[in-house]
């Protein structure tokens, strides 16, 4: 009941606030699109965690621990080759990281660290000094710390163990450094792309010509992904981004209507629209009882006592169910009225509306998760 409440209020307040929030509120450029070049770089290492109480890799099934610790031993003057390693205080891992656009020489970025082997936790481990590479296999970055899992797991002597989170993956907060920039001059571009996060006919129009309305000649609607810009004479990128982005525009979305059956929620956006149709709903119950009797024969009748099935069907039919008719052209509003007169549960909901769009009466896309 409480559930069948809480997306019945959701979906009002949703109404409500599409039907009463002001049209020329708008959304920023900067909200609504990308940058081109103004983008992350995923970067990947591979390295070591050191000082682990007794969780890290068996050496024995992790021959690249093995050899990296004998690699690195060695690189600082220890001979191990021929040694029996049979520590497990390290674990092999891999640490991703993302550099940040404009990312400077010397600042720092957060990275995640991943256990490859059969370690336990990486709780209280330190990462040794690991180069992150990027996908054309130079080093941007520089990752190492103490690592920070957020789990908790104990175990007892009799085998039992609990735990809450996943001790084999961590972060370090800010543990990379960033070492080389990536060799992108914004101010020199003549012209730069914004890509639209929802591509959109209209909405690229809009923002075009929000833009050569103070700024005429400096924007152009390629397609609905693309808006190209180029500053006016005498004004860098720079300056000019600074004065595109705070720009407001109303974003024009498709009518979709967005079901998560696994949880039961429905979004429906502001152009959904229904054709005139009627919907009825109602629960149909079948009771099946079996309540066996027993024959007892006649004394002295040389009978036998049986057991005799009784079984006693009925079916009921929720009342009250009224049928429900909109007209057409008929809103999210009047859609997400008729549906709570009906009193339906968010998986009745759910039902209702495919039937709806397969009777070709929703006027919208169904997008099921």
């Amino acid at each position: 009941m409480l559930s069948k409440l809480k997306i019945a209020f959701c979906a009002t307040a949703l109404a409500g606030m599409m039907l009463y929030s002001p049209a020329m509120a708008g959304s920023r450029i900067k909200d609504i699109v990308d940058v081109e070049g103004v983008r992350t770089n995923q970067l990947i290492g591979y390295g070591i965690v050191v000082g682990l109480s007794g969780t890290g890799d068996t050496v024995r099934n992790s021959p690249m621990l093995k050899q990296s610790l004998e690699s690195m031993m060695e690189r600082m003057g220890v001979n191990v080759r021929d040694a029996n390693l049979n520590t497990k205080n390290a674990a092999a891992v891999m640490v991703t990281g993302e550099l940040t656009p404009f990312g400077a020489s010397g600042s720092r970025i957060d990275v995640t660290v991943s256990a490859m082997g059969d370690a336990k936790s990486l709780l209280g481990g330190t990462l040794l000094v690991t180069p992150l590479l990027g996908a054309d296999g130079e080093a941007y970055a520089v990752a190492q710390g103490t690592v920070q899992t957020g789990s908790v797991s104990a175990g007892g002597a009799s085998g039992s163990s609990v735990t809450k989170g996943v001790p084999t993956a961590g972060r370090i907060a800010s543990g990379g450094t960033i070492e080389r920039e990536t060799a992108f001059n914004f101010n020199s571009m003549p012209f730069l792309r914004l890509t639209l996060h929802n591509p959109d006919f209209a909405t690229a129009r809009r923002i075009a010509d929000a833009i050569t309305r103070q700024y005429p000649g400096t924007a152009i609607a390629e397609n609905p992904s693309i808006v190209a810009i180029k500053p006016p004479a005498g004004m860098t990128m720079m300056d000019f981004m600074t004065l595109v982005e705070p720009m407001n525009v109303d974003v024009d979305t498709p009518a979709k209507v967005v079901i998560d059956e696994v949880n039961g929620v429905i979004v429906m956006g502001e152009n959904v629209r229904i054709s005139r149709v009627a919907i009825a709903q109602g629960n149909l119950t079948i009771r099946v009882d079996e309540q066996p009797g027993v024959s007892q024969p006649l004394p002295f009748s040389q009978g036998q006592t049986t057991v005799v099935p009784s079984s006693n069907v009925s079916v009921d039919e929720e009342k009250g169910k009224q049928l429900i008719q909109l007209g057409g052209g008929s809103s999210l509003s009047d859609l997400v009225a008729g549906l709570n007169a009906l009193g339906v549960t968010p998986r009745d909901m759910i039902a209702i509306l495919q039937s709806i769009k397969a009777a070709g009466a929703l006027q919208a896309d169904i997008e099921v998760m």
